[in-house]
C-alpha cells in the first residue's frame, strides 16, 4: 500500500511541477512599476545621485521606474506629484517627505488604495508619520549633533547654520541637532539654492560678526563651496572652519587639502537604489525589510576624503 502511495504521490507532483514553475514564472515576469516622487530640482547635484541609485535598481530589477520632481521647493506641487502617482496604481511608491504635515493626506491616500510606500531623504520619525512601510535614510537630528560635536571638538565657539530650503524639516533637524552637539552659539543662516547668493549671504554674516569661527552648510555644491570660497575671499582662511552635510567632488577635495573640516554623508546613492530594490522584490515576492534602513550618518574627514572624490563624480557617493 505504502509503495502505491508513494507511486501516486509522485505522479501527481510531476504533473503540477510544471504548473508551479509556470506560477513562478509569471509572477517574476510580471511587469513592475515604480514611481520616486523627489522634491529636489533636477539641477541639484545631489539628488541625481538619488536618481542614480533608484534608475541603477530599475535596471538591475528589470522594473518601470517613473522620476517626479517639483520646479521649486514647493509642498503643493509635491503633493499633487503624489497624488497624481498614486493614480496610475504603481507596484510601489518611493517619496521624500521634506513636510510631513503638508504631505501626509495624499501619502495616507496612497497607502488606502493598497500602494506600498517607502520614504527615503529623510527621518524615520518623518516616515512614520505618512504611514509608510519603512524609511531609508538618516536620523537627521542625530547627524547634526554628530556634526556638532565634531565642530566643537575642533574648537569651534560660535557658528552659522546655513539653511539652503527653510522649511524643509530635515533641513531644520540637522541645524536644531548641530545646536544641541555644538554646545555653543549657533544662528540660522537662511538663504537659497543660488550659490552666488548664499556667497554673499554667509561674506555679509562673516563681515557683520567678525567672532563667528565656524559655518555648517547643509548642502556641498550649493552652500558648502560657497562657504569655503567667502572664508578665503574675506581672507579668513583658518580663522573660520567650515564643514558641511552631503557630498561634493570640489567640497571633498577642501577637506583633503585642509580648508574644510569634514562633510557628513548620508549615501544617498544608497536612499535611491534600496527602496526601489525592496518595492521590485516586494512586489514579485512579496519581501520587505521589517524595519527602516540607516544610510548615515559618516563623517569624511582629511584622511578619506580623496578616496571618494571619484566615486562623487560618478554620482554614486
Amino acid at each position: 500500500m505504502a509503495s502505491i502511495r508513494s507511486g501516486l504521490f509522485a505522479t501527481v507532483f510531476a504533473a503540477l511541477l510544471p504548473f508551479a514553475a509556470a506560477s513562478a514564472a509569471s509572477v517574476a515576469d510580471k511587469q513592475i512599476t515604480i514611481i520616486l516622487v523627489d522634491h529636489g530640482q533636477p539641477s541639484d547635484p545631489f539628488h541625481n545621485v538619488i536618481k542614480h541609485g533608484a534608475q541603477d535598481a530599475a535596471k538591475q530589477m528589470g522594473v518601470h521606474l517613473e522620476i517626479r520632481q517639483p520646479d521649486t521647493f514647493d509642498m503643493t506641487q509635491m503633493a499633487n506629484l503624489i497624488t497624481a502617482a498614486a493614480n496610475q496604481h504603481p507596484d510601489g511608491l518611493v517619496t521624500t517627505v521634506p513636510d510631513a504635515d503638508a504631505l501626509s493626506g495624499p501619502i495616507h491616500n496612497a497607502i488606502a488604495q493598497g500602494i506600498t510606500v517607502i520614504t527615503t531623504n529623510g527621518s524615520p520619525a518623518s516616515g512614520h508619520k505618512v504611514g509608510a512601510v519603512l524609511n531609508v535614510g538618516q536620523d537627521e537630528t542625530a547627524a547634526g549633533v554628530a556634526a556638532g560635536k565634531a565642530m566643537a571638538a575642533a574648537g569651534g565657539k560660535k557658528a552659522i547654520c546655513v539653511n539652503h530650503e527653510v522649511g524643509n524639516v530635515s533641513l531644520d533637524q540637522r541645524c536644531a541637532g548641530f545646536g544641541q552637539g555644538f554646545g555653543g552659539s549657533v544662528k540660522v543662516l537662511p538663504t537659497d539654492t543660488d550659490p552666488s547668493v548664499t556667497k554673499s549671504k554667509i561674506e555679509a554674516a562673516l563681515r557683520s560678526d567678525p567672532s563667528i569661527d565656524s559655518i555648517i552648510t547643509l548642502n556641498a555644491s550649493l552652500a558648502g563651496e560657497p562657504a569655503v570660497q567667502a572664508v578665503s575671499d574675506l581672507g579668513r582662511a583658518g580663522k573660520v572652519k567650515v564643514a558641511s552635510f552631503d557630498l561634493s567632488p570640489g567640497m571633498l577635495k577642501n577637506v583633503a587639502n585642509g580648508s574644510a573640516l569634514f562633510v557628513v554623508d548620508q549615501q544617498p546613492y544608497l536612499q535611491g537604489y534600496l527602496p526601489v530594490l525592496f518595492l521590485a522584490q516586494h512586489a514579485r515576492y512579496g519581501l520587505i525589510p521589517s524595519g527602516d534602513v540607516a544610510t548615515g550618518p559618516n563623517l569624511i574627514t582629511k584622511n578619506d576624503a580623496a578616496k571618494v572624490i571619484e566615486l562623487t563624480s560618478q554620482a554614486i557617493r
